[in-house]
C-alpha cells in the first residue's frame, strides 16, 4: 500500500492547481531531506563482487559484470510491437491535441508549426506523461520491472518520464542532446538505486541520432553541467557537461524497435542529430527505489537547475512559492512495492 501523508504551505498550493487539473493525482508523502553534496556520487557500500545491482535471479553473472564495468545492458527485444504501437498513436493524439495529460510538458518547433500545424512533424518531446493512463502502461509493463527491480530493489518509484520523437534536424543541431549525466536533474540519492530505461520504438543509429554513451563513466562523480556554448539554438533545460573530456571513448548503441537499454544515473550519455527525413521515437522512465531520499541541491552544482526548473513550473501554473521537492512530489508514481521516501 501507497503510504500517504499531509501536505502545506506551497507545496498543498501546487496540490490544489494540480488536483484541479487532474482528480487522480494522490499527495505524496511528506519528504526525508538528507543534505549533501551534490557533488559526491552517493553510492552505498556493499560488501561482495557488485556494487550497482542486487542479487536476483534475472540478470545473469556476465550482465551484472557488464553493467558494473560500463554502467549500462541493452535487452533485446523487451518491450513488444503491440505495445510500441499503442503507445505511438497515443503521442500522435497528444500531438493533435486530441488528449491533453495534465501536467504533461509538450516540447515543439515553433518554427514548423504554421507549416504543419499541430502534428509529430512539430512534437519532439512529451515529458512528465504520469497522468496519461495510455504511455504511463510504459513504467508499469511486467516485463520492464523485472529488470528495474535488479538495480533499485522492489519498492519502485517512476520519477520521470519521456517519450522523445526526435525530428529531422539540420546543420543548426537542433535536436542534438549534449553529452551529460542525468543524475544532474535529480534531486535524490543514492544514485546506485535509480536507473533509467530507454526503449527504442523504431530502429535507431547514427543515422536519425541513437543514443552515444562513454562506458564506464558511471564511476565518476557528477559534473558541472549548463548550456552548451553552440551556434544556434539550444533547447530548454538540455544541459551539458561543461568540461567535456573528448578523448573518452563513446559508443553509439545501434537498436532495434523494442530493444531497452538500462543504464546508470551518472552514466554520460546524450545523442546524436538526426540526419533521416524521418522520426526516431524512443520512450523512457527513470525508476528509483523509494527507499531512496531527498536532498539539499543548494550550494552544489545542481543548484542553478532548481532555479531554472522552479520558476518553469511557477510560470505555467502561476505559483508564487513551489519548492523543487514539490515537482519531484507531484512526478513520482509508486509502480511496485511500498512507498516509502520519494
Amino acid at each position: 500500500m501507497e503510504q500517504l501523508g499531509k501536505r502545506s504551505g506551497p507545496a498543498a498550493r501546487l496540490d490544489v492547481i494540480l488536483r484541479h487539473l487532474s482528480p487522480r493525482l494522490g499527495a505524496a508523502p511528506a519528504p526525508i531531506s538528507v543534505p549533501t553534496s551534490a557533488q559526491v556520487s552517493a553510492v552505498p557500500q556493499q560488501s561482495g563482487r557488485f556494487r550497482y545491482t542486487l542479487d536476483n535471479d534475472v540478470l545473469t553473472t556476465e550482465q551484472r559484470q557488464f553493467y558494473e564495468d560500463n554502467g549500462y545492458l541493452l535487452i533485446k527485444k523487451l518491450v513488444s510491437d503491440e505495445d510500441i504501437e499503442r503507445f505511438r498513436k497515443e503521442f500522435v493524439r497528444i500531438c493533435r491535441r486530441e488528449v491533453n495529460p495534465p501536467g504533461a510538458m509538450i516540447m515543439k518547433d515553433e518554427s514548423l508549426k504554421s507549416q504543419y500545424g499541430q502534428s509529430e512533424k512539430v512534437v519532439n518531446k512529451v515529458q512528465d506523461f504520469q497522468e496519461d493512463k495510455e504511455l504511463f502502461r510504459y513504467c508499469t509493463l511486467p516485463e520492464v520491472l523485472r529488470y528495474v527491480e535488479c538495480f533499485t530493489g522492489p519498492n519502485i518509484m517512476a520519477m520521470h518520464t519521456m517519450l522523445i520523437n526526435k525530428l529531422p534536424d539540420s546543420d543548426q543541431q537542433t535536436f542534438l542532446h549534449p553529452m551529460h549525466q542525468d543524475l544532474h536533474y535529480f534531486p535524490f540519492r543514492p544514485a546506485a538505486r535509480i536507473v533509467c530505461s530507454w526503449t527504442a520504438m523504431e530502429r535507431a543509429d547514427q543515422d536519425n541520432g541513437c543514443l552515444i554513451v562513454q562506458p564506464g563513466t558511471h564511476k565518476q562523480h557528477l559534473k558541472p553541467h549548463g548550456y552548451p556554448q553552440w551556434e544556434g539554438k539550444t533547447n530548454k533545460l538540455f544541459h551539458g557537461l561543461l568540461d567535456e573530456d573528448e578523448k573518452t571513448p563513446k559508443v553509439h548503441l545501434v537498436m532495434e524497435k523494442g530493444d531497452t537499454v538500462f543504464f546508470h544515473p551518472l552514466l554520460i550519455h546524450g545523442s546524436g542529430i538526426n540526419k533521416t527525413s524521418g522520426f526516431r521515437k524512443s520512450i523512457s522512465c527513470h525508476f528509483a527505489g523509494s527507499e531512496c531520499h531527498y536532498i539539499d541541491v543548494k550550494n552544489t552544482s545542481q543548484e542553478h537547475l532548481e532555479k531554472e526548473l522552479v520558476e518553469m513550473v511557477r510560470k505555467k501554473y502561476n505559483a508564487t512559492s513551489v519548492e523543487l521537492r514539490d515537482i519531484w512530489n507531484f512526478r513520482a508514481r509508486l509502480v511496485q512495492g511500498e512507498r516509502i521516501n520519494l
